[in-house]
């Protein structure tokens, strides 16, 4: 589609015309995250989807995240322009997986990620976010044994906050698992005076939480934020550069909001494939002919919104 303009146009009459909201991860390309009504993380987004009035919620993000929506949503028609856009961290661990370790501790408390599948948020009691992990995990009373799945690093953090042990699920996302700390390092030693911003959290998770967490990298000046955390962090910092720990695609929302300051990904090919399949001609064709609508089973959608409701109650 040549003219832009025109498919901006035809979105946003489209979305007057239907009474649908755009729910866009911080993750997207930069051009549907500038026809979203809200750009966010995914704990925020999790949040708008319960509150928002539309009738349709077209999901610019990953296939649990679409899931989210529906399962806090049922009564919106929820769609996701690419059904091919998923999630390696999610594809760590089915529910027959999580049914098997449930056996092997019957009286544990089972805790989330977000980035799961809905039918493992079924066979789970809480869902959390990296924004929230520590706090859910604190909720639990300390003579419960806990399950934490499926990100390794995550799990590895909160058990180190908290002082509690956890039987933690080995998965990691195939991006954030790709940044290093000799890449960290490198990037500090060029650019001494600069904030680090490092994200565990939504699309995909980091296991640079470990590393500063062992001495790896230093702690001085170096933020663990949620994606949200990263876009608030930048107006109020005194620092006049920003060296980013995460996905690249937050780096558009973090230049256009923050002109006089620079921001640089602390590698340029931490690319989440899925992200990045979603694109404003894809949106406009889902808003067309009202493809994909994503749909969980009822009783699927009921077991997993106990664990949602209670991760946004210990967040709200």
């Amino acid at each position: 589609m040549e003219d832009r303009g025109w498919a901006v146009k035809e979105i946003n009459r489209l979305k007057k015309e239907k009474n649908a909201v755009i729910l866009a991860h911080n993750y997207q390309i930069g051009e549907v995250q500038d026809i979203a009504d809200f750009t966010a993380d995914s704990l925020a987004l999790s949040q708008a989807a319960a509150k928002t009035e539309a009738d349709m919620i077209v999901f610019c993000g990953v296939h649990f995240m679409a899931e989210t929506a529906s399962i806090i949503s049922p009564d919106k028609k929820v769609l996701i322009p690419d059904l091919k856009a998923g999630c390696s961290l999610a594809d760590t661990i089915n529910a027959e997986e999580l049914r098997e370790w449930k056996k092997e501790h019957p009286n544990a408390v089972v805790v989330s990620y977000v980035n799961t599948t809905a039918e493992v948020k079924a066979e789970s009691d809480y869902c959390c976010t990296s924004s929230n992990a520590v706090k859910v995990v604190s909720s639990i009373p300390e003579d419960r044994e806990i399950l934490f799945l499926p990100d390794m690093f995550l799990g590895a953090y909160a058990a180190k906050v908290t002082g509690r042990k956890l039987h933690i699920w080995a998965g990691e996302c195939h991006v954030h698992a790709g940044i290093r700390p000799e890449d960290i390092n490198k990037m500090r030693e060029a650019n001494p005076e600069a904030d680090m911003l490092i994200h565990p959290e939504c699309g995909c998770t980091t296991s640079l939480i470990n590393y500063v967490g062992n001495g790896s990298i230093k702690s001085e000046d170096t933020y663990f934020l949620s994606t949200g955390g990263m876009i608030n962090h930048p107006r109020h910092s005194n620092a006049k550069e920003f060296l980013v720990a995460t996905e690249t695609g937050i780096l558009h929302r973090m230049r256009k909001e923050n002109p006089d300051k620079t921001f640089c990904p602390v590698k340029e090919d931490a690319v989440c494939k899925y992200m990045k399949m979603i694109t404003l001609d894809k949106v406009l064709t889902s808003l067309q002919e009202e493809i994909y609508e994503v749909k969980i089973p009822k009783e699927v959608a009921l077991r997993a919104k106990k664990a949602i409701d209670r991760m946004l109650e210990i967040s709200n």
